[in-house]
């Protein structure tokens, strides 16, 4: 089975664990695309993580991470983009369940939140847990995209 393709993006308080995620998937095949921030110098992350949403809302990724320091603004831009389902995860539960029952699309972590190896076992089960199709699901999935 193929890889999944990645898009990611980050603000400056994103941008470590942002390098460590892209480290981890290219290594193990994943196609990625970074849409920046390029460093740890301040900026706004809308900038970023817009575009990063937009990607895979085009269906041009299949997946897109965002990051911040904790998550929240970039979760709710990716969120403002038609056919995103962005979830804020902050544990491996709050992933697989982004996944198992919200279909989730993109997901955002906070760098200031939780360890870098909490972020990377997030990861890790976000892009491997399958959506469950569950019908109790599909049906909430259709209430949100009216």
């Amino acid at each position: 089975m193929p890889k999944l393709s990645v898009a990611i993006g980050s603000d400056h308080a994103g941008f470590r664990y942002k390098e460590e995620i892209k480290k981890l998937l290219l290594s193990q095949g994943y196609t990625v695309r970074d849409f920046g921030t390029y460093s740890t110098e301040s900026c706004d992350y809308p900038a970023f993580i817009r575009p990063t949403a937009e990607a895979v809302a085009s269906g041009e990724f299949d997946r897109g991470i965002v990051l911040g320091g904790s998550g929240n603004g970039e979760a709710i831009v990716a969120n403002k983009v038609k056919g995103v389902r962005c979830g804020l995860c902050w544990s491996e539960e709050t992933a697989v369940a982004n996944r198992d029952h919200n279909d989730g699309n993109v997901l955002a972590l906070g760098e200031r939140m939780i360890s870098l190896e909490m972020a990377l076992k997030i990861v890790q089960l976000w892009l491997e847990t399958p959506f469950s199709n569950d019908p109790r699901h599909v049906r909430r999935i259709r209430q949100i995209e009216v």
